[in-house]
């Protein structure tokens, strides 16, 4: 009969106060709508110019899918992002920073900044299978 060695002692991975920033982040997580990205890349770069009512959350949204894409860039050392989303990754933070301009003509310019570098992540990530197209 073989001889049992005692189990070892299970160690949580996380304390408390990393269970809880995992909490939070679940808590204020939101998934990737890609449609929802496309209809406000459409609202900024499409036909027709922002209403002013609407420009300042436009803006926001726009941040907002910037942010969640860039996060989904750089997540996973195992898939490291290509010099091109890297680029577009580092060109995105000032402007995700910028002040919105309280002038509308300004803060659509900003808008459709926002808009061009999120259409060209949003393709990169597409391409590379990191995220799916619109269905």
């Amino acid at each position: 009969m073989a001889v049992k060695r005692p189990a070892e002692e299970w160690t949580p991975a996380l304390d408390a106060d990393g269970l809880r920033l995992v909490l939070e982040r679940l808590r204020v997580w939101k998934p990737l709508v890609i449609e929802e990205i496309f209809d406000d890349l459409d609202a900024a770069i499409g036909n027709q110019t922002p209403p002013a009512a609407t420009t300042v959350a436009l803006i926001d949204r726009l941040r907002s899918h910037l942010k969640q894409l860039s996060d989904i860039t750089v997540v996973d050392d195992r898939f490291p992002p290509t010099a091109e989303m890297t680029r577009l990754v580092e060109r995105a933070r000032p402007l995700r920073e910028e002040c919105t301009p309280a002038a509308h003509q300004q803060a659509v310019g900003l808008a459709r900044r926002l808009a061009f570098v999120t259409a060209d992540l949003v393709e990169e990530l597409i391409e590379a299978r990191y995220i799916k197209g619109a269905e």
